[in-house]
């Protein structure tokens, strides 16, 4: 049993395209040794709908190349086939159709769906971690239900791109849940747009906040700039190689990107080597500011003294 698909909804978790109850899959489930690694999506996704079900495309072991092509996140995450694959993996979906401000909703509803699910994990096994990884809107389910969780529910959290605020992962993060949690915020300036784009859309809960890709102060969390040379040097010095960015603008570069899902494995399935301390030992002291990458000048061409737009 190495992934069960889950779908999250107001009225709770159930599994996808399956009328079987689902408390007796997770205690099946608890006998499986290894971490619990929960993956979600974010905006425009919807479990069932053929063209844009999470469950057929990155959160599938086999992702058809609809809406676009993406490499399989379980695959990515280590999780196999077999039988013998370490560890559970959860490929979470949940409705992120409609405007965006429809989709938050769900979202904020589905992470009380899923302190529910977490819940029950942590309840079979205390002993097993659990760790989350979530893009783009995927992240407020994670922050959403860290309120409602015991200490130790939730282990460690990556967000890609998160769309999100600074203030609500301070909010979760200082919970009795959060505070034992570890938070790794990736982030690139190739999002700046996308993360402008929310902070115009959807109101912050506090005046001046701004999403979490502009940085996070927090003892428990540490912030990956993954188009900062500095920060892709010091993960290659450990062994952890990304591809440099090839574009300045994208939403999806956190998990496109050569090597960021095989960084994210060894993130959660090694923890106790990866530590924070270590992830932030050869950072920079603060991501780049917005715009940096959209506003860098136009590299030279092979073989010209300048930039073509340059004067």
């Amino acid at each position: 049993m190495p992934m069960i698909k889950i779908n999250l909804t107001q009225s709770g978790a159930h599994l996808h395209d399956s009328p079987r109850p689902l408390a007796p899959v997770l205690r099946s489930a608890g006998r499986v040794d290894g971490p619990v690694i929960v993956m979600t999506h974010g905006y425009r996704y919807q479990p069932g709908n053929p063209r844009i079900c999470p469950h057929r495309h990155i959160l599938s072991l086999d992702p058809e190349p609809q809406p676009h092509p993406a490499p399989s996140w379980p695959g990515g995450l280590g999780f196999g086939p077999a039988e013998n694959t370490p560890g559970l993996a959860i490929a979470l979906g949940w409705d992120g159709s409609g405007t965006l401000w429809q989709a938050r909703r769900r979202a904020l509803l589905a992470g009380q769906a899923l302190a529910g699910l977490l819940n029950q994990l942590h309840q079979e096994r205390p002993d097993r971690p659990i760790h989350f990884i979530g893009h783009s809107m995927g992240v407020e389910l994670a922050l959403a239900a860290m309120p409602l969780l015991p200490p130790g529910a939730l282990t460690r959290i990556i967000s890609i791109s998160g769309a999100v605020y600074a203030g609500q992962a301070q909010q979760a993060l200082r919970s009795p849940a959060g505070q034992v949690a570890e938070f790794i915020n990736v982030t690139s300036r190739e999002n700046d747009l996308f993360d402008w784009l929310f902070e115009r859309a959807i109101a912050p809960p506090h005046r001046r906040d701004r999403a979490i890709g502009a940085g996070l102060d927090l003892p428990n969390a540490v912030t990956l700039q993954l188009d900062c040379a500095h920060t892709l040097d010091h993960l290659a010095r450990l062994g952890l190689a990304v591809a440099a960015p090839q574009s300045r603008v994208c939403h999806r570069s956190g998990y496109l990107r050569p090597g960021a899902l095989t960084l994210y494995c060894h993130l959660l399935r090694q923890p106790h080597w990866l530590t924070l301390d270590l992830l932030r030992h050869g950072l920079p002291a603060h991501p780049a500011p917005r715009w940096s990458r959209i506003l860098a000048p136009v590299p030279a061409r092979p073989g010209l003294p300048f930039a073509p737009n340059a004067s």
